[in-house]
Formats: structure tokens, C-alpha cells, sequence
């Protein structure tokens, strides 16, 4: 894989808090000002006044994408702290309602909310955005179809969504859930060509069903503008050190399948309803559940299959030199995810502000910031 790097790029969804209330607070004006200036177009306003979006420069590394990653979430939580805000990395904020969000200004997202109604007005989640370098889109259509397989082990270990407006959903991930009531979300289809895939998307802009080709939501999607595999399966990660693991688990899943593919060796390409009954398992159990190995027709421990993916993507890993974030991949396994952890606190208190003080105290563990902005 000479001349590839496999570039990165991590795009992540802050809640804004409320240190009091802990509730989201519709503040993200005020955030803009002073952020504008100092991270310019590396954060944007979301549909919601209480989400920021953060996005990294293109990291030619993962130790290059880690120390973005920590300084713009530094920098976010200094202007957050100047405001009297806290910011939380969560796929849903445990008890705030969405009816009781702003809307931002702007006619992008008077279009959506005109088109999407009342689903555009709940979809108030948080995700995670990884973006791997393809130049070659031709190939990258198939390292997609081949990657399908790997998205709902990859949601299961970034499951980080339980509570949904004060209730304990009893599914691991339910941001994805609360997404896919938008239409072109889910696992894609696959497609056989560059073509096909260009077809779809001029079809749909010429048929006034969306008018750029952003406005398709899939789990995975080659990006329209970007010579990129952008994966969105993900829920926004509590703490630093899980997002940037799973960046390079996806990095090397989408290296390894374009190595192969280049060797003339291809992935077994399967049908959405199978996949989506994999999807399924992963969002309600999360790591603790089984999927279903296809191939031998059979239900597997999830972790099993981690395991497996690991072992698949060992070679990458070493070229990659991130076994520092595969060991992290293991530590989720045995420890649990974001929502396992979430769920432990309320287990415990009952209390769902202890559990936004727990996301809020691991979203700053890490960060560069004053002290006084974590009181």
C-alpha cells in the first residue's frame, strides 16, 4: 500500500450542558462567536441550538488524529467554560426533551425541518463521523460494499445511546433508532459500479428528492465531495481514547479490504435484510449480545467476532502502528461501552443527573483545559 496513507478524518457531535440543570442549553451562538475565531471552520452550528459539531483537519496518522482530536475538544470545552457551559460526548442526552430545543437560524435548516417535519425536530442525537482517504472512487464503491458487513460490529462497540427523554430504552444504542425514521438512512445496497452509485445520486437531485447528494444519510457512504469512505454508523464516544480506537479499527478494516481488492480478492457481498438483523442485535445488546455469522449460519458471540475482526486487521494495525488503540478496543470489550458504563451509574443512583455528570467528567478526561472550567 505504498503512496496510500489512508488519511483520517473524525468529525464529532457535542451536547451543550447546562452545569446546573444539567439539561442541553440552546446556546450555540454564543459558543460560534468566540469559536469562529479560534477554530474557524473546524466547528458548525448543527439543526439543534444545543449541538456543536467538531471536525479535524485531514491526519495523515492515528497520533496526528489523537492530538486534533484533544485540541479541539480542549478548545470547545475552554469557550463552553467561558460561558458557563459544559459539553458532553453522548449519542443521546439522557433526560432532556427535544421538543424543548431551538432550532438554528438558517435556511438550510428551515428547509430540512419544511421537509422532514416533526422527525427533523426529534432527531436531537449525536454522532460520530469517520473519514478514510480512497482516492480511487471506483475502488472505494467496493471497499463499501464489502465494509457493510463490518458496521454493525463497529456500532455494537460504540453503542453510547440507552436513555431516550428520561427513559431507559432497554437498547444499548437507540440514537440509531431515533435516525432511521429520516429516509436514505441504514445500511446502503450495493452497487455495482461508480456509475451506478453517480446514477442514484443525479436521479434523486433531478427528481427534487434531495438537492445535493449530502442529504443521503447511510451508515456508510462514499462522500460526494471528498475522495473519502465516510463512516456514520458510529455514536458520538464519551471519552477520547474510544473515539480515536474505533477511527483506527475503521481505518484498518477499510485498508485491509482495499488491499484485498487489489490482490483480487473479495469479501463475501451480503443482502441489507440480512445485515439489517445484525444492526438490529448490535443497537439492543450492544457487546454483550450474538450476531450472526452468515457464512456458517449460525448466532456468534459478539466478542468473538471482535475478536475475529482484530485478527483480520492485524497486519494493517502493524503498518498503521496503532496496537496502542486495538489494546483500547480490547479494554471496551472487557470493561463495556459508553452505554454499559452509562447504565452501571444509573444501576447505582437511580439519578439521571449523575449519569450526565458522569459523560460530562469523561468527555473532559484527557483535555487541555483550565482548571476552573471543570468545576
Amino acid at each position: 500500500m505504498k503512496g496510500h496513507t489512508f488519511t483520517l478524518g473524525i468529525e464529532e457531535e457535542f451536547a451543550i450542558i447546562d452545569p446546573e440543570t444539567r439539561e442541553l442549553r440552546s446556546h450555540i451562538q454564543e459558543i460560534l462567536e468566540g469559536g469562529k475565531v479560534v477554530l474557524k471552520e473546524q466547528i458548525k452550528p448543527e439543526m439543534h441550538q444545543s449541538v456543536v459539531e467538531l471536525g479535524t483537519e485531514v491526519c495523515n496518522s492515528i497520533g496526528h488524529a489523537r492530538t486534533h482530536v484533544i485540541d479541539l475538544r480542549s478548545r470547545l470545552a475552554e469557550l463552553a467554560g467561558k460561558a458557563g457551559l459544559k459539553i458532553a460526548s453522548v449519542g443521546t442526552h439522557p433526560f432532556s426533551h427535544w421538543r424543548d430545543q431551538h432550532i438554528t437560524e438558517g435556511e438550510r435548516y428551515k428547509q430540512i425541518i419544511e421537509d422532514m417535519q416533526l422527525l427533523a425536530r426529534a432527531n436531537l442525537i449525536f454522532g460520530l463521523h469517520v473519514h478514510v482517504g480512497i482516492p480511487n472512487r471506483e475502488m472505494a464503491i467496493h471497499v463499501m460494499n464489502q465494509a457493510r458487513y463490518f458496521l454493525p460490529h463497529i456500532y455494537a462497540l460504540s453503542v453510547n445511546s440507552p436513555f431516550w427523554v428520561g427513559h431507559d430504552t432497554g437498547l444499548k444504542g437507540y440514537r440509531l433508532k431515533v435516525f432511521e425514521r429520516f429516509p436514505r438512512t441504514g445500511i446502503p445496497d450495493a452497487f455495482e459500479s461508480l456509475s451506478e452509485y453517480e446514477d442514484y445520486c443525479k436521479l434523486l437531485v433531478k427528481t427534487g428528492c434531495i438537492d445535493n447528494p449530502k442529504k443521503i444519510w447511510w451508515d456508510i457512504r462514499l462522500h460526494p465531495f471528498f475522495d473519502t469512505l465516510e463512516v456514520r454508523v458510529c455514536d458520538a464516544q464519551t471519552r477520547v481514547d474510544d473515539t480515536v480506537a474505533i477511527a483506527a479499527l475503521i481505518q484498518a478494516v477499510i485498508a485491509k479490504l482495499f488491499k484485498l481488492l487489489r490482490q483480487n480478492i473479495t469479501f463475501r457481498i451480503y443482502r441489507r435484510r440480512l445485515l439489517d438483523e445484525n444492526r438490529w442485535r448490535a443497537a439492543r445488546y450492544g457487546i454483550d449480545g450474538k450476531l450472526i455469522d452468515f457464512g456458517r449460519e449460525t448466532e456468534v458471540d459478539e466478542r468473538s467476532l471482535l475478536n475475529e475482526l482484530l485478527e483480520f486487521v492485524a497486519s494493517e494495525v502493524d503498518e498503521f502502528g496503532t496496537q496502542r488503540e486495538m489494546a483500547h478496543i480490547e479494554r471496551i470489550m472487557s470493561e463495556g461501552t459508553g452505554a454499559d458504563r452509562q447504565l452501571a451509574i444509573w444501576k447505582q443512583t437511580q439519578e439521571m443527573k449523575a449519569v450526565v455528570d458522569h459523560i460530562v467528567t469523561e468527555t473532559y478526561e484527557g483535555l487541555r483545559i483550565a482548571a476552573a472550567h471543570l468545576t
